[in-house]
């Protein structure tokens, strides 16, 4: 981005001081650029009282205040100056609800904004508890309803409370140059999308990273199925109500009191007697997820994604390809606003990363799975510094796709100028007889299917690992152990002859039946590697890549709800039925050599809560009796074909 020299020495000489306190490195002036330097800071000559190794309250002033809400509320907010007065900073502002501690004028955290180049730039960073939580006062709201027609000053949401912290912010900080960027992961991304409909005027970068945007459809529901683990484990603490201003974590882990959750869930029984496993302290978010199983009001008003309008600020959602909490999220949210604001600056980053990755390590690899080196560096360096430097800044050029996407197979960046790219070619891939699996429809005239015996006394687990909670390799581990089960159908293509990339959404259409009355489905997209695949470096003992079976993307529906997530209905006993089960979009080349796999099952275990494959109204009121076996068919006939929908990128 480019800048006259002296600017560039201003900020470099200005903020040498933050980098090195950080331990950031230096940073340089070339070609009158700002460049980021991995040397020394002894290279650079920086004023002598910055010789020493500065910390934090060396470089910032701290300040704790309480903003006013339009009805009356107070937020607390922790802002953070810097110390050089001598010039105006924009405003870089982070809302949460899990704490903007440490707490206290005197106390500072170990780091400042999204990425070490963003510290570095000059910024003055904003920390909020939203409201209900910490120190802010009112009351929380899980995912806040946005209300579009407000008429008094007691209609808030989110979006107001963002709005009305900014109107405070560029009044009474001093040395701000009026423009506000905000940026959150996970539910702080919530709150980042939220802030962006009817938002302040000054409000001109926002960058929703890993964004929650729909509780039944990312994080605790995926197509209506329960994720057993993660809700249970975060809620038995996060779902504590606050009795007062506080500046601790209400709670504390919950014991399973053994390592093995497939044990622990198991011997849970029905999730009802899950009301019994916690302590006395109320957890009425708890108790209202059990009492909604169906996309009823309850889950429709916390939908973010149809309030997405009226959006001025510049948006970059951020997400990773195997975020095993919110894939959902960034995907849909991107589309949401790009189809509702077409003059609006909206771009998409998804990249090889886990939940956060892209701020929390390398971006280099995910269990056995690798991606070379660099990426989320490179994304902080090259995406998102430019993005919110030209937005707030407004003293660069930009040089942004409408998408940066990483492929997966081929581990390289693509830019794209629309997503799904519009040079990708419809293709489906059809279920066929012993396992196989082709581009061609069946001819099989006679009814043909595979089946298995589902019991959900032994289910499929979802990963070889024993461990109580949802770990985030599972989103590539290794399949073999599951196509090894006989309750698990694998089909394969053909060793492929050429590349062939996969781009955007998967639809997974299905024919099957049971002989219950109700079922999951379970789709899981596999990369199989060739028999004399090399072993990547740092591999468990015993661990080898050769015929691995990768898993690339995976999903689930609750087959109750194929037809109508409000209006879930039971299964005709043996009757074949169409499920259509949309799997979140992909990037991935399948190298010449490897093969394609789908597996599909009816378990997850204990990922996905067990479906006792007896129609009960409120699934998770069902007793030990509405569990039982089922036999499960998955047709692939001319007359029922099963199969997989996919967008094949077309070469440049």
């Amino acid at each position: 981005m480019t800048r006259n020299l002296e600017y560039s020495t201003r900020i470099c000489l200005g903020f040498m001081a933050l980098a090195v306190g950080l331990g950031l490195g230096a940073c340089s002036v070339r070609d009158d650029r700002v460049a980021v330097d991995d040397q020394a800071a002894a290279e650079i000559a920086v004023p002598a009282r910055m010789e020493r190794n500065p910390t934090l309250p060396d470089l910032f002033i701290k300040r704790e205040v309480s903003i006013p809400m339009r009805d009356g509320v107070n937020l607390f907010t922790a802002i953070y100056e810097p110390a050089d007065t001598s010039q105006t900073y924009p405003i870089l502002m982070l809302r949460t609800p899990y704490s903007v501690g440490p707490y206290g004028a005197d106390e500072f955290p170990r780091r400042l904004g999204p990425s070490r180049f963003l510290a570095k730039a000059g910024y003055i960073f904003v920390y909020q508890d939203v409201r209900g939580t910490f120190m802010s006062e009112g009351q929380f709201v899980n995912m806040t309803p946005h209300l579009d027609n407000k008429s008094s000053t007691s209609d808030i949401d989110e979006s107001t409370d963002t709005y009305d912290t900014v109107e405070w912010l560029i009044n009474n900080v001093p040395n701000n140059n009026g423009k506000v960027g905000q940026w959150g992961i996970s539910y702080p991304g919530f709150y980042a999308a939220a802030g962006v409909i009817d938002a302040h005027p000054a409000l001109k970068a926002v960058s929703p990273q890993a964004p929650i945007a729909d509780w039944f459809f990312d994080d605790f529901h995926h197509h209506g199925a329960f994720f057993l683990p993660h809700s249970f484990n975060f809620m038995s603490s996060f779902a504590l109500e606050r009795t007062e201003l506080t500046t601790e974590w209400p709670g504390s882990r919950f014991d399973h009191g053994t390592p093995d959750g497939y044990k622990f869930f198991l011997e849970m029984g029905p999730i009802k007697n899950s009301l019994g496993l916690y302590s006395d302290e109320a957890r009425p978010y708890w108790d209202d997820i059990l009492a909604h199983p169906n996309y009823d009001s309850f889950w429709q008003a916390s939908n973010l994604i149809p309030h997405l309008n009226n959006v001025g600020p510049a948006v970059m959602t951020v997400g990773g390809w195997f975020d095993a909490e919110d894939l959902y999220g960034p995907l849909n949210i991107y589309q949401s606003i790009e189809e509702k604001n077409p003059d609006a600056f909206n771009m998409l980053v998804m990249g090889p990363w886990v939940h956060g990755g892209w701020a929390r390590n390398k971006g280099d690899r995910l269990g056995d799975a690798r991606f070379g080196d660099g990426h989320s560096r490179w994304y902080q360096k090259n995406i998102e510094f430019p993005f919110f430097e030209h937005f707030l800044r407004g003293e660069s050029d930009l040089d942004l796709p409408e998408a940066y996407a990483f492929d997966t197979g081929a581990n390289q960046w693509h830019r794209f100028e629309e997503w799904p790219p519009a040079r990708s070619e419809a293709k489906e891939l059809f279920l066929q007889e012993n396992g196989g699996m082709t581009f061609a429809e069946p001819s099989a005239e006679e009814e043909a299917y595979d089946e298995y015996i589902s019991d959900p006394a032994k289910p499929v687990p979802f990963i070889q690992d024993i461990t109580t909670r949802m770990p985030k390799h599972y989103m590539t581990a290794d399949q073999r152990f599951a196509a090894r089960r006989p309750d698990v159908l694998a089909y394969e293509t053909d060793v492929l002859e050429e590349d062939i990339t996969l781009a955007g959404p998967i639809l997974a259409g299905l024919w099957v039946s049971t002989s219950g009355t109700a079922s999951d489905w379970i789709v899981k997209l596999i990369d199989v590697y060739p028999p004399d695949a090399h072993d990547n470096e740092d591999m468990d003992p015993g661990v080898h890549m050769g015929d691995y079976q990768m898993m690339i993307r995976s999903e689930v529906i609750r087959g109750r709800f194929r037809n109508s997530y409000e209006h879930p209905e039971p299964f005709v006993p043996d009757e074949p039925t169409k499920v259509e089960l949309k799997l979140q979009d992909v990037l991935h080349t399948f190298k010449a050599g490897h093969r394609i796999m789908v597996q599909i099952q009816s378990s997850w275990f204990p990922l996905v809560d067990r479906n006792p494959q007896k129609y009960v109204d409120n699934i998770y009121m069902a007793d030990e009796k509405d569990f039982i076996k089922a036999t499960q068919r998955v047709y692939r006939s001319a007359s029922h074909p099963t199969s997989l929908r996919i967008g094949v990128l077309e070469p440049n």
